[in-house]
């Protein structure tokens, strides 16, 4: 425990809250506000697993002031964002650990095509993006796209190319973010979505062609003024891969408009066999578990 802490909680646990008893001194004596001191300075999976020890470390556990801290700076949008029952938020009447608890879970938004949630390690702030919530062309029409089922996506669906000459997928997001750098991802494979058969893994490639002739180009902008271009060429048939896009840089909490997109308009030969899942925001600092997942 650092300095900091063991001078706070000196200044809550005074002798004369510890005074000597006859029976022998345990952990749960502790006056509730000298163990609110410890909690404070604990990561919130620490704070949550302490909060089971007894009756007193519970109460202690839900003051708001050692929630303050974990609490992202936007979560007050986010409460409004994605916490309301009947019009209401539940910041009005709920312990910020319970807030702090359920935005740690992913909470949809947007129709259900979006979903965002915080690490509940760091508090910070993760968004999905579905395909359904992209504006991808030719997506009105069966024979260039269609969206299938598949227990491999979060949004339980993914949009399925079978032959197309220009791709196109444009997407936009006007949100709070709270100060950080954030990493953009596509989530693509090439092949169509697996299917499982004798408890195997299979991913149909017979429509997989011509993304070995050209890159997809990614593109990211922000409404303050970043802007990110690159150059991939889509590979690994049959895995899910994330494609970075870029990164932007957020650096007091305010709202912000993102946009981002994936083109391959080379008309010179026709692409199929892709699978687009999600675009995933991501802090950047958890860049390298994405890429390895």
């Amino acid at each position: 425990m650092n300095k900091n802490a063991m001078l706070e909680i000196n200044g809550s646990c005074s002798t004369t809250s510890l005074s000597p008893v006859s029976k022998p001194w345990e952990l749960g004596d502790l006056p509730e506000s000298c163990v609110s001191s410890i909690l404070k300075h604990l990561d919130p999976p620490e704070i949550f697993k302490l909060a089971m020890l007894s009756r007193a470390f519970h109460s202690a556990s839900l003051a708001d002031f050692i929630w303050d801290s974990k609490l992202p700076p936007n979560y007050k949008f986010l409460v409004d964002k994605v916490l309301r029952i009947n019009g209401s938020s539940l910041d009005y009447y709920m312990p910020k650990k319970v807030i702090y608890a359920k935005l740690c879970q992913p909470n949809r938004f947007d129709g259900g095509t979006k979903e965002v949630w915080l690490d509940k390690s760091s508090g910070k702030m993760f968004l999905s993006i579905s395909s359904k919530a992209l504006r991808i062309t030719g997506i009105g029409d069966r024979r260039y796209w269609n969206y299938i089922p598949t227990e491999e996506s979060r949004f339980q669906t993914v949009a399925y190319l079978q032959q197309i000459w220009w791709v196109e997928v444009l997407g936009e997001l006007d949100f709070e973010f709270p100060p950080g750098n954030y990493s953009v991802f596509f989530r693509l494979q090439l092949g169509k979505a697996s299917i499982k058969r004798f408890g195997r893994r299979v991913c149909n490639l017979d429509q997989v062609h011509g993304w070995d002739i050209k890159p997809a180009r990614f593109q990211l902008s922000t409404s303050n003024g970043q802007k990110s271009l690159s150059e991939r060429y889509l590979h690994e048939p049959g895995n899910w891969l994330h494609y970075h896009v870029g990164d932007f840089v957020v650096e007091s909490t305010i709202m912000m408009s993102i946009k981002f997109s994936m083109v391959q308009i080379d008309c010179t030969h026709t692409k199929g066999g892709l699978c687009l899942d999600s675009v995933l925001i991501y802090p950047s600092e958890f860049r390298k578990n994405l890429l390895q997942a």
